[in-house]
């Protein structure tokens, strides 16, 4: 059995920022992550062990205990931000670059007087952040969710995990559905994703299935697991090597192997070498890069 590698896959550069700024703090026991730093359970216990506290995505009403405080890749609000600052708290800021550019497109288009369609998960993290400086917006996750909207001035981003085609789809919905519209869309998909699914997209007619490695949470890690799914090819989405199931591979003669930009190094060459031992491939054998 052969075993893909995809071209882009793991770490983005700002997960790898983020991550090296967690690990250059000097107490961490003065610290709590605000959230997950990123959606990877191998990072969150590495961060745990270190002394750090871990709080809730969901449990931001209640103020963190300890005197700094974490504000992971994935961003907040200003308005968070000021309330936490307000309460006397440190903050240590890891946002990627790319989210804190969708929440300035977000306050621009706002103030142009537009209605805002954010394409994204409702529930999560990044887009809470993104929408909690906004006073009018609704969060679509697919063109389905679109609706006629009274107003004539509409502006529409997306969470940075978002397929370009996805988001062009809300797009043409909206149009669509609000022709008398004047509509303005800024493409917020970030980079690194994109290339990792564009990888994804250039693997998918020469594999018989896809092994993707990332975290139960990780929202981009699901979007790649998708895009194989679409194309009928089976995607198997595990978070380490001991997830890999050998019946997977049943039969197989070329399989593909990428992992969500939340994903260690060694966690994707863990995986690796699993499927190395379940395929019995030789070393020298055992990949190419896709």
């Amino acid at each position: 059995m052969r075993i893909i590698r995809a071209r882009a896959m793991g770490f983005c550069f700002g997960v790898r920022d983020a991550l090296e700024t967690a690990r250059s703090v000097a107490h961490p026991e003065r610290v709590a992550v605000y959230g997950e730093l990123v959606h990877n359970e191998r990072v969150q216990a590495e961060l745990a062990e270190r002394g750090f506290a871990a709080m809730s995505e969901r449990d931001r009403q209640r103020l963190p205990e300890r005197p700094e405080v974490l504000i992971t890749a994935h961003g907040v609000s200003e308005r968070e931000r000021d309330r936490l600052v307000a309460a006397g708290k440190t903050l240590i800021d890891t946002t990627c670059p790319l989210v804190t550019y969708v929440h300035r497109v977000a306050r621009a288009l706002e103030q142009e007087g537009r209605l805002l369609v954010v394409v994204g998960k409702r529930d999560h993290v990044e887009v809470r952040g993104i929408v909690g400086d906004l006073s009018h917006f609704v969060v679509v996750a697919g063109p389905g969710e679109v609706e006629a909207y009274t107003d004539r001035r509409i502006g529409v981003i997306a969470q940075t995990t978002t397929p370009p085609r996805q988001a062009e789809a809300v797009v043409e919905a909206v149009r669509e559905r609000n022709p008398a519209a004047d509509v303005k869309y800024v493409m917020t998909s970030c980079q690194p994703t994109r290339d990792r699914q564009l990888a994804v997209l250039a693997m998918l007619p020469w594999i018989e299935a896809l092994i993707v490695v990332g975290g139960k949470n990780s929202n981009n890690t699901r979007q790649l697991v998708d895009l194989a799914r679409e194309q009928h090819v089976p995607a198997y989405h595990v978070q380490g090597p001991d997830d890999v199931e050998a019946a997977w591979l049943t039969g197989l003669t070329v399989v593909g192997l990428t992992a969500g930009t939340s994903t260690p190094d060694d966690v994707i060459e863990a995986v690796h070498a699993r499927l190395v031992e379940l395929a019995h491939v030789h070393p020298w054998r055992r990949a190419a890069s896709f």
